[in-house]
């Protein structure tokens, strides 16, 4: 029997996403603004602002915002930023915590409109997946001063929603038997984590490779690099967590825990990618350039795991539905 679509609720949540899409734009322009018109060091300030110090309990290494490698600047006096540039900053966080809420209200009622949990095709799990990456940056910004991955965070947001509203929309609508099932609960929401913790650092890793002294107040590439290996260290036990249940997942469903299919090949791909990064830079020392290329490289392998195999190869999983 074919459950019912709440049209409403169905409607409500596409309405939601593209003012989701609005408030991380808007939340981007005010992250840049501050970036690049906030306060910089100055020659009066003789001690660097620490960047990861932890807040409240908890200790992280700190290190300053300018680029310690660099001699340029080190007498230079700035002008007084604009007095607009102070609340600049606070109101990107506001704004994103905005786009956060309407992000998760767009995910329940799309879940609510069909009576199924909420990511049952490549839709629904991008959408979901920027939320879980706006969510990891938004914890970790309560946690640690990382404000300046904001614009870079809500701007991948922005442009993920868009391409999953863009390509990747389909009704709402129940799901073939295969996902109606409580492993959708428990494989996809793990891969779904995990997918928006290696989000933030590979937006972390990006910055890394590009970044330059400019006028754009942006941290270290030190402090980069701390941030991207947290979020790898957390998101890569639960993408392990994944890729274990979804091999319980295939036993329950197709009778065998591995049967080569595109999806399972990728998603382990993508697991040894991650493996080699920590690996490396905990018993070979890599740091700096080197691992940030293995991390870049693994982020890739999980994006084509995300939505190219889906779109390119198809398989198994190919009922995830990509229009």
């Amino acid at each position: 029997m074919t459950a019912e679509v709440d049209a409403g609720l169905a409607t409500l949540s596409d309405q939601l996403i593209l003012a989701t899409v609005l408030l991380y734009i808007f939340a981007m322009i005010g992250y840049a603004l501050n970036l690049a018109f906030g306060r910089t060091q100055t020659q009066a300030e003789s001690t660097p602002e620490p960047v990861l110090t932890a807040v409240g309990g908890g200790t992280a290494a700190a290190s300053s915002v300018p680029d310690s490698t660099s001699g340029k600047g080190a007498n230079r006096t700035e002008k007084e930023p604009p007095a607009w540039t102070v609340w600049a900053g606070p109101l990107g966080v506001g704004l994103t915590w905005l786009g956060w809420a309407t992000n998760l209200a767009s995910i329940l009622t799309r879940g609510l409109s069909v009576d199924r949990w909420p990511w049952g095709n490549m839709y629904e799990f991008v959408v979901a997946m920027c939320f879980t990456a706006v969510s990891a940056f938004l914890f970790m910004h309560l946690r640690y001063r990382v404000r300046f991955l904001g614009a870079f965070v809500t701007v991948a947001a922005a442009l993920g929603l868009g391409f999953a509203v863009r390509y990747l929309h389909v009704q709402a609508g129940p799901v073939v038997p295969a996902l109606d099932t409580y492993w959708v609960a428990i494989h996809v929401t793990a891969a779904i984590i995990a997918s928006g913790l290696f989000t933030v650092a590979g937006v972390s890793g990006i910055l890394f490779m590009v970044r330059k002294d400019t006028a754009v107040r942006l941290p270290s590439r030190q402090d980069l690099e701390r941030v991207a290996h947290r979020a790898i260290v957390i998101g890569f036990p639960i993408w392990t967590f994944a890729v274990i249940a979804g091999a319980l997942w295939a036993d329950k469903a197709w009778g065998r825990y591995w049967g080569w299919d595109p999806k399972e090949i990728w998603a382990f791909i993508t697991w040894i990618a991650y493996a080699a990064y920590l690996h490396a830079r905990a018993t070979a020392g890599w740091k700096g350039k080197a691992a940030m290329i293995v991390q870049l490289i693994a982020f890739g392998c999980l994006l084509f795991n995300l939505v190219g195999v889906n779109m390119f190869l198809g398989g198994l999983h190919s009922y995830a539905e990509v229009p």
